[in-house]
């Protein structure tokens, strides 16, 4: 992978952890904020489950973060693209769909029909 397209995908992945961060901060900021009295317990409900929802996805995304820092070290090291079960390299169509990826798509297809089977 030559300069051009590491740095294409540093940016990239710069650029997604600084909005993962900023949805992160938000939703603590709207959690600090006081709770709202609900005479109806149906909006309760619905308040709740709303709340527990965004907790969830906040969830998500703090594994993506994970994930995009790790991808940012592998760029640093340089075994960005790289297969870590076959060591070859992945395809370029892949880290634009994934660029957090740590696997080609053989090696990943290949996992994934083993967890299948295994009931994982």
């Amino acid at each position: 992978m030559d300069d051009k397209d590491l740095k294409f995908f540093e940016n990239s992945l710069i650029k997604r952890l600084k909005d993962l961060i900023s949805h992160g901060d938000e939703t603590v900021t709207g959690m600090i904020a006081p709770s709202e009295n609900f005479a109806d317990p149906t909006d309760r409900a619905l308040h709740e489950s709303n709340r527990n929802f965004e907790l969830r996805i906040r969830d998500r995304e703090h594994k993506l973060i994970k994930k995009i820092k790790k991808a940012l070290i592998r760029i640093k090291e340089g075994s960005f693209g790289i297969c870590e079960s076959c060591e070859e390299n992945i395809s370029r169509a892949r880290l634009v769909a994934r660029p957090v990826t740590t696997h080609c798509i053989e090696c990943k297809t290949k996992e994934e029909l083993l967890e299948k089977t295994l009931g994982m």
